[in-house]
């Protein structure tokens, strides 16, 4: 098949750690059943867009998503790409949110990706392997559907790129536990799915009501 790939990415469903505002990182954290349900909403939702392929990040709380959706729709295994991982926070992984300094905690709650990790992830390190592996998922699945289950700060880094925004921009949004971003990509384009175009439950959003005509067209 020829043409851009249609890419539907989500941030994976909900987990304790979430809820009790830890960071992951990359530590390994299952889904609570809440998390295990949104996914099976996510299946749902995305049962008629023909998906041919479901990828996912390595960690835990985003493969059991992709596996849950996978089942659903009786797909084979999702496939494991270490480049849809989570940003590595380094030494704090693993830590209450609480326990930081106000002042680092206020970087960590605006999502400031410029923010410091030690012994984690920079900046450009990590933007540079999302983007790889969404334009190397685009060029193996040149005209076809393809689920993506990932991260929030993954999913930023993303909405950055299709905006046009500098790598450091602050977004000043979250996306939420199974929320979605639909792409149409190639292996040199990554860019949002238009309104004409997109696929049903490719783009289900709570971004702000400026933000939803961006993103959501």
């Amino acid at each position: 098949m020829n043409g851009s790939a249609h890419i539907c990415v989500s941030r994976h469903g909900e987990t304790d750690w979430n809820i009790a505002g830890i960071l992951q990182g990359w530590t390994d954290v299952l889904l609570n059943d809440l998390g295990r349900q949104q996914a099976h909403e996510l299946a749902a939702a995305v049962a008629c867009c023909r998906i041919s392929r479901v990828y996912s990040s390595p960690l835990r709380r985003a493969l059991e998503t992709a596996e849950i959706i996978s089942g659903k729709l009786r797909l084979g295994p999702p496939v494991s790409h270490e480049g849809l991982k989570e940003r590595n926070f380094g030494v704090i992984q693993g830590m209450p949110k609480a326990e930081l300094s106000p002042a680092f905690l206020e970087q960590i709650v605006k999502r400031n990706p410029a923010c410091f990790f030690d012994h984690g992830e920079t900046m450009e390190g990590f933007a540079s392997r999302v983007l790889d592996a969404i334009a190397g998922i685009a060029k193996d699945h040149s005209g076809e559907r393809v689920l993506v289950i990932t991260h929030g700060w993954v999913m930023d880094v993303i909405t950055r790129h299709i905006l046009n925004l500098p790598p450091s921009a602050i977004l000043n949004m979250k996306r939420k536990n199974g929320e979605c971003l639909s792409l149409a990509a190639t292996e040199h384009s990554i860019r949002l799915q238009s309104a004409e175009g997109s696929l049903p439950g490719f783009g289900a959003c709570s971004c702000s009501e400026k933000q939803q005509r961006i993103l959501c067209g």
